[in-house]
């Protein structure tokens, strides 16, 4: 399946990933879905998001999308939130890259088109439907039980960021053996 010559590219999915994640207690941000467009506007980032984000835009050599399934009410929410909280400028991520999709599975095909080697999201069902396209899948945050052999749970952004470093370097090992 991997094109080892393929340039990487990473998505990163924005609810509770970017945005939201679940507290270490293991329940779920709910504001920025059930509160009110002030308060949606004011939540914060994931721990760890503005200061990871930079630094895999460089990796990725701009190479990263956000790839987020949604409706239009919560789509027009988190283009402002991208927005009022400089993400395009605090990350280096810009709006062009910036994709949204209705149904989770539909995620597969926004990779599939761009490229996507590397995927970051907080469902397993997101990462079953990317089993054929996306070699580098990551299951990030708090999970209520065993993630498959076939993804990667990385809990904490510093745990992504390392996942995927490693990953990448071994990548480019492999094109250069290849």
């Amino acid at each position: 399946m991997e094109d080892v010559n393929r340039r990487p590219g990473l998505g990163v999915d924005f609810g509770r990933v970017i945005h939201g994640a679940a507290a270490p207690d293991g329940p779920e941000d709910t504001v920025f879905l059930r509160g009110t467009d002030e308060e949606a506007l004011v939540s914060p980032a994931t721990a760890g998001a503005f200061e990871v984000l930079p630094d895999l835009v460089s990796r990725f050599d701009g190479r990263v999308w956000v790839i987020s399934k949604c409706g239009p009410r919560i789509q027009r929410r988190t283009l402002a939130w991208l927005d009022h909280h400089d993400f395009h400028g605090r990350t280096g991520i810009p709006l062009g890259n910036v994709r949204f999709c209705r149904r989770r599975e539909e995620k597969a095909g926004h990779c599939a088109r761009l490229g996507i080697t590397h995927m970051v999201d907080d469902r397993i069902d997101v990462h079953r439907a990317l089993l054929d396209t996306v070699p580098y899948r990551y299951l990030f945050g708090r999970q209520k039980g065993p993630a498959p052999d076939w993804v990667h749970h990385t809990p904490t952004w510093a745990d992504l960021r390392d996942a995927i470093v490693s990953d990448l370097e071994a990548q480019r090992g492999s094109r250069r053996r290849g």
